[in-house]
């Protein structure tokens, strides 16, 4: 289970800006602790200036892990992992979420959203936050990711 006082990193473009704001109020009710680096509007904007903030945060220990969110995900995703110290991955359900923690490790979580609904996204989000690392043969495999 994730100790809520860890600080959680979010970040979204414009076209994750509702789903953002959604998993807000998740957070918020389940007393998680948590850092919104933006967007603040549905009006449009880069991805890459607030995924780099997450991706930053999370790759310098601020944060312990990160959600990011834009329309496919995957802008956003490519953008956290150009930080050696994130393991980034777009997750679109719950299995994706856990397996991911399982056997990746991965510290940021990408959501797209346009492509899931609310309540999936509330339950990745929650596996994402609740399942550890296994460690064991997946550790020897995620050292093999180059840092650099």
């Amino acid at each position: 289970m994730w100790n809520k006082s860890k600080i959680i990193a979010l970040g979204s473009d414009h076209a994750g800006f509702e789903l953002k704001s959604y998993i807000i109020k998740m957070l918020e009710n389940e007393g998680f602790v948590f850092k919104d680096f933006g967007t603040y509007s549905d009006s449009s904007v880069d991805y890459p200036d607030f995924a780099h903030k997450v991706g930053k945060a999370v790759n310098d220990g601020i944060y312990e892990r990160g959600i990011v969110m834009c329309g496919s995900g995957n802008g956003v995703n490519m953008t956290v992992n150009k930080y050696a110290g994130v393991r980034g991955a777009l997750c679109w359900n719950d299995e994706q979420a856990q397996l991911t923690r399982k056997h990746n490790d991965a510290n940021v979580m990408a959501l797209p959203a346009r492509f899931i609904d609310f309540q999936e996204a509330l339950k990745a989000v929650k596996s994402f936050l609740n399942t550890g690392f296994e460690g064991g043969r997946h550790l020897q495999r995620t050292e093999k990711i180059p840092i650099s």
